[in-house]
């Protein structure tokens, strides 16, 4: 039989999905992380994966789908959050414009599954499944041995529940909340996420009706979180849209590093923090490095950062900000405080041993 015989679409898609297979996985499992320090990976989207000096592995909104897949009916369905916030109809054209660089079936330890809120680019489905079925455990601040939990907001922990997650492996958190694993302390804080607020359970034409209604609790549907780790403060801020409430976390914790949601917002609509607000809350957060998130995943929300290091160079000096930006790319790892002073991630070049073997050339000069 020959190679065309044996290709198919079912074989090409095993044999390139996920684009990076277990490239990452491997690199987040044979890391030794320096004592006080904290390694992350950026995993796409506003997903984050932390690993401490004591072995402890927390994932962030770790999600592993995709956008929009055919043109369907050209429709969105009536009740989307994006429907519901600025009346549009045509389909939302939010294709994923980054690879899949962790495979959620190869993860072979993790101690506690976090998510921001329940929208579907921030949980997974497959992750859940694969920490469930493959019997997962850590250990808790007593020394015992016990499943992995997954936290989050009420309704973040509702649609675990009906994946099929064991309610007994949930813990549901609400702003002020802490939780300790390992050497890590886990304390959710208040979201900014206003597309959270106008996101029903219902779409379609029996769509929940929002006019007129007082708005739902923010903390049932969303929080931020501040990880507390050996190597720094680490704030993560999920989907939030900029408030002045930032510096009110900014006063009652510190802050190392904080992770904003950038985005270009398309004209009559505002999801995402805009240049001015990352600035703006990595001053109130009095931190020390913003690296902006979430303006890879999406077409139609892509972003410059530059545009973020134009606007720092412009009024840093003026307004003598403690922090710089840091500007990130997927799948890439930044230690703190051990790359502190780094502006800019570039993926490894390599050939580091060139020359080292003998090289076969015709001669020296084609060189």
């Amino acid at each position: 039989m020959s190679k065309i015989d044996k290709i198919s679409r079912e074989s090409w898609i095993m044999s390139t999905f996920p684009e990076w297979g277990t490239w990452l996985n491997e690199e987040i499992e044979n890391e030794e992380v320096k004592p006080g320090t904290v390694a992350m990976w950026w995993l796409g989207c506003t997903g984050i994966w932390f690993k401490t000096p004591g072995g402890c592995n927390i994932s962030v909104d770790l999600w592993c789908g995709n956008g929009k897949r055919t043109h369907g009916d050209g429709r969105m369905k009536v009740g989307h959050q994006m429907a519901n916030m600025c009346g549009a109809r045509a389909m939302q054209p939010n294709l994923r414009a980054v690879p899949f660089v962790i495979d959620p079936f190869a993860v072979k330890q993790v101690d506690a599954v976090l998510a921001t809120h329940y929208h579907q680019d921030h949980m997974s489905a497959e992750y859940a499944a694969h920490v469930i079925k493959s019997g997962l455990t850590t250990v808790d601040e007593n020394g015992k041995e016990i499943p992995v939990p997954f936290i989050g907001p009420k309704k973040s922990v509702e649609l675990w529940q009906k994946w099929g997650v064991p309610a007994d492996r949930c813990i549901t958190v609400k702003p002020g909340d802490s939780i300790k694993i390992k050497d890590v302390e886990i304390i959710a804080l208040d979201s900014f996420d206003r597309t959270c607020i106008v996101t029903t359970d219902s779409q379609g034409p029996d769509r929940e009706e929002l006019t007129g209604k007082c708005p739902t609790d923010m903390d049932d549907k969303a929080v931020n979180y501040l990880i507390k780790t050996p190597g720094g403060n680490i704030y993560h801020s999920g989907d939030s849209h900029y408030s002045i409430y930032f510096a009110k976390h900014g006063k009652d914790y510190d802050v190392d590093v904080a992770f904003g949601s950038y985005g270009e917002n398309p004209v009559g609509m505002a999801d995402k923090m805009t240049s001015c607000d990352i600035l703006r809350m990595a001053e109130a957060l009095r931190c020390k490095v913003v690296i902006p998130i979430h303006y890879d995943v999406w077409t139609n929300f892509m972003a410059d950062v530059n545009e973020i290091k134009v606007l720092y160079d412009m009024k840093k000096d003026r307004l003598e900000y403690g922090f710089h930006p840091f500007f990130w790319e997927v799948g890439g790892k930044y230690v703190y405080p051990t790359d502190q002073e780094k502006r800019a991630y570039h993926h490894r070049r390599g050939f580091e041993d060139c020359f080292e073997a003998p090289q076969n050339i015709p001669f020296r000069s084609l060189l």
